[in-house]
């Protein structure tokens, strides 16, 4: 037998190698350090295993095939193989905006690998392409500097725009993405277009929007659990797109019931 490949994703596991797998994904502009308020709690239930997107933190751009022309699929097929590589032929699935489209992407079309799926802050379509297009077309012509400016707007309330927390996160987009791998990720998004395929999503699918997130706005949450058969939905006030950063203990909460038919008994005198 041929042994998988090696996974392309930079990634780090946490949590007990026998529990539940739980597969995390990260937005445009982040890195797998945006589920550092939820990974303690969830590493004591799950195995958890993040991931960087191309150009993004730790995974080099020149993982993906053609420059220009990145899609969901191509992303999402680089998740299945990081997951081979972990022998991991089911697992738990949640993703912030981008990275939970790769997830609703692969519910849809590998409904046999997604036990549970959690779309945060997602979509099934984000907007028009155009946009993306021309977001892409000026990250790679003048960096990231005008994008990195108005992130802070997008991602967070005016109330938390200016904590340690969210400057952390502006700073990290600075340094450790490179232009053509965000430029790559504004390319999969302007391609991306679920709406149709929602239907044939099975998983146990919780949604969570943040009521004052300009990226995806409630009616895109509200979307996706009309499509998604049986999907719930949670809304948070105070909170924009990076949720989970914003309302950690909200969206923790909500993970954690999600996942409850999965995750193994905690050791006795753990709490969350």
């Amino acid at each position: 037998m041929t042994p998988p490949a090696a996974p392309a994703l930079h990634h780090t596991a946490d949590g007990p190698p026998g529990a539940p797998p739980l597969i995390l994904g990260p937005s445009v502009g982040t890195s797998l350090a945006l589920w550092e308020p939820q990974l303690p709690a969830l590493a004591r239930r799950f195995h958890v295993v993040r991931w960087d997107l191309p150009g993004h933190g730790g995974t080099p751009t020149d993982v993906l095939a053609t420059p220009g022309t990145t899609t969901i699929p191509e992303l999402a097929g680089l998740v299945l193989q990081l997951a081979d590589s972990l022998g991991l032929d089911a697992f738990a699935y949640a993703g912030v905006s981008l990275g939970g489209a790769v997830g609703a992407w692969l519910a849809a079309h590998h409904p046999t690998r997604i036990s549970a799926l959690a779309l945060i802050c997602s979509s099934a379509r984000f907007g028009e392409p155009a946009g993306w297009r021309e977001r892409a077309a000026l990250v790679r012509a003048k960096g990231l500097d005008q994008v990195a400016d108005g992130a802070a707007g997008r991602w967070f309330t005016p109330a938390f725009a200016t904590t340690p927390e969210a400057t952390a996160l502006v700073t990290a987009l600075r340094q450790d993405v490179s232009p053509e791998g965000y430029a790559a990720c504004c390319d999969a998004l302007a391609a991306y277009d679920l709406r149709s395929t929602l239907p044939r999503i099975a998983a146990p699918t919780l949604v969570v929007a943040g009521r004052a997130d300009p990226a995806t706005p409630p009616a895109h949450a509200r979307e996706l659990t009309d499509g998604i058969r049986d999907a719930n939905l949670v809304e948070l006030s105070g909170a924009a797109h990076l949720a989970g950063v914003e309302r950690p203990a909200e969206v923790l909460a909500a993970l954690l019931a999600h996942l409850a038919p999965l995750h193994a008994q905690p050791a006795p005198g753990t709490d969350y």
